[in-house]
């Protein structure tokens, strides 16, 4: 025979969980469970099973737990929770990868049908076909502007309508249209909302990130700092290289237009002197490219005379 637990004890036992958690784990899924059934919840807890954890509750008592806990160990990272804890929210503890444990969460949506009064989380557009009712329904597409023909005793909608605009309610008409056709419009699961690791908290879109997309962000953050730092003359690491660049190009220049030289600079001045050095190297190659084919002719000269010998004449000098 189970005892059972007045609400005070129920607290007392939920308070001991919720903090061994808290000491134990690091990493934490924020979700929103709206609409998500119990069945569907225990799914989801047996595919977590293992490196993870659901724990749902009253936001206000999840709260009180983590100030307490934050209190008594001196650890005020959880404090960051506070402010993701509103509306019907569950928190996932995990070891894994955080990644992987989204993508787990997310398997386990199920299909839903338009209820009334609900609002639509997405556009909801009614496919052209026919629909296997008979023409007695046709006053359910009236009522909606839906045009419709008929086709072998049965409707057929002639082209795609848009029944539901996201964000917009769900009214009776367009629930009792999409229940006739079969139509499940919505899905509904456990949805990551904010993530939560040591101490840190950010959106789920950054699990997304792969390393070309961080070392692209990367680079462009180094390009705009250094694009700054040339604006204003102020030196940085990313600009370094730039200006002293630059500067060997405004020296250069000085050393160019006056007498002034230094080593790095007596090379181009030397050129610019004598621009004859730049295609010293020129004639050397177009030189060596003559000389192949005029010693091909020279062998074809030697051969000739053995080739045209008096015996192919058709006479000899010495009959």
């Amino acid at each position: 025979m189970t005892v059972k637990l007045s609400k005070a004890e129920k607290k007392v036992v939920y308070d001991k969980k919720l903090c061994s958690l808290l000491d134990e784990y690091s990493k934490v899924l924020i979700a929103v469970a709206d609409n998500v059934g119990s069945n569907q919840l225990q799914s989801i807890r047996k595919g977590l099973r293992g490196d993870s954890i659901v724990l749902m509750g009253k936001n206000t008592l999840i709260r009180r737990c983590i100030r307490i806990h934050a209190e008594k160990t001196g650890n005020k990272n959880y404090l960051n929770l506070l402010p993701l804890l509103v509306g019907n929210v569950g928190l996932i503890f995990t070891k894994g990868d955080l990644k992987e444990v989204s993508e787990e969460v997310a398997k386990y949506k199920v299909g839903a049908p338009a209820r009334v009064g609900l609002v639509a989380p997405i556009d909801v557009v009614v496919p052209p076909g026919n629909t296997g009712l008979d023409p007695s329904q046709t006053s359910f597409f009236q009522v909606l502007n839906i045009p419709t023909k008929i086709n072998k005793g049965t409707v057929e909608i002639i082209t795609p309508v848009e029944l539901i605009r996201k964000g917009e309610k769900v009214g009776s008409s367009e629930a009792a249209l999409l229940a006739k056709l079969g139509i499940r419009p919505f899905s509904y699961g456990l949805v990551i909302l904010s993530v939560y690791d040591s101490g840190s908290v950010f959106s789920p879109e950054v699990l997304d990130l792969t390393e070309d997309d961080l070392i692209e962000k990367f680079a462009a953050g180094v390009s705009m700092v250094t694009s700054i730092s040339l604006a204003v003359s102020y030196p940085t690491l990313a600009a370094a290289p730039h200006m002293f660049i630059n500067a060997y190009k405004n020296v250069l220049a000085v050393a160019i237009a006056t007498e002034y030289t230094f080593p790095q600079a007596e090379k181009v001045k030397e050129y610019l002197k004598d621009p004859s050095k730049f295609a010293v190297a020129a004639p050397v190659v177009a030189a060596e490219a003559a000389a192949a084919p005029a010693a091909e002719p020279a062998e074809e000269k030697k051969e000739e005379p053995a080739e045209e010998s008096d015996d192919d004449m058709g006479f000899s000098l010495f009959d």
